[in-house]
């Protein structure tokens, strides 16, 4: 096939052998399956930010730490070079996160390397060599369900204790093969710890994961691990491996609006009635 404008430059320098077939076209990307000698890989070309169809996407950008103080200040006012380094920014996070997720034991494609926008990954393959389905085209046993999920929720708290939150997971972010799930398309990741939404959108990821293995294993509807897992983050406990039940009872007590109020308002009286006294005593000196 011809090979798209992107890529020529790794052609050019070796890194690709030839571009074997587009694979998909995405809201941030358009993935290629391409030959890099013996083996066969993809090329994840991003789309220019104003092609891409990646909504809000400064929510999810928000927290992400700029070391150099001199990209950090352009990429603040906008300027043509600010707005080329926050491109290079959204490019190159994903390739961390998939570094740092592979380091923690989370199961996404391999890295190789990302060029001028155009990040070389592993080609996940199923067991007859062909690319591996979205888990939105598969269907579950029951059982088979209930042990897949059992794996995202243990994978998604190892992204958790890394410091990441996927942002966007649900059943069409996730390859199925022989070994079981795999996770990918991660440029929005969001840091746990410095992103005002994160608990919003960790509560999505896992809450969509779980609404597609419900349609096969219904009980796992009722669980939530959302709760259970972010509560744990958020009091310290977190482990990578710690012992998930999917029970998670929130604190649906809410606040005594009436007393509250008639508690400030005796505050206000009595200091009220305070000032009135030492301004009788100065009167009366």
């Amino acid at each position: 096939m011809r090979i798209p404008r992107r890529i020529q430059p790794l052609v050019d320098d070796g890194l690709v052998d030839e571009v074997i077939r587009p694979l998909m076209s995405g809201k941030e990307a358009d993935v290629y399956a391409v030959r890099c000698g013996a083996e066969v890989r993809c090329a994840k070309v991003y789309k220019e930010a104003r092609k891409r169809g990646f909504k809000h996407a400064a929510q999810y950008q928000e927290g992400r730490k700029v070391r150099n103080s001199r990209r950090a200040r352009a990429m603040e006012k906008r300027s043509r070079f600010g707005r080329a380094q926050q491109e290079q920014m959204w490019q190159t996070t994903e390739v961390d996160a998939l570094y740092r997720l592979i380091h923690a034991g989370v199961r996404v494609p391999q890295p190789y390397g990302c060029f001028d926008g155009v990040l070389l990954m592993e080609l996940i393959l199923d067991g007859e060599g062909q690319e591996a389905p979205r888990l939105g085209d598969v269907s579950l046993s029951s059982e088979q369900a209930r042990t897949d999920h059992a794996v995202m929720m243990r994978y998604v708290t190892r992204m958790l204790c890394a410091g990441l939150v996927h942002g966007d997971l649900s059943e069409f972010n996730v390859l199925v093969d022989e070994q079981g799930p795999v996770i990918i398309d991660l440029p929005q990741v969001i840091d746990a710890a410095a992103n005002n939404n994160a608990a919003r959108f960790f509560a999505r990821d896992v809450n969509n994961i779980t609404a597609y293995y419900g349609l096969f294993a219904p009980e796992l509807l009722t669980t939530r691990y959302d709760g259970e897992i972010w509560s744990l983050f958020e009091a310290g406990e977190l482990q990578p491996e710690s012992d998930l039940s999917g029970v998670y009872q929130e604190d649906t007590r809410l606040a005594d609006v009436g007393s509250m109020l008639h508690e400030i308002e005796a505050v206000k009286a009595e200091e009220m009635e305070r000032l009135e006294r030492l301004r009788e005593a100065d009167a009366a000196e």
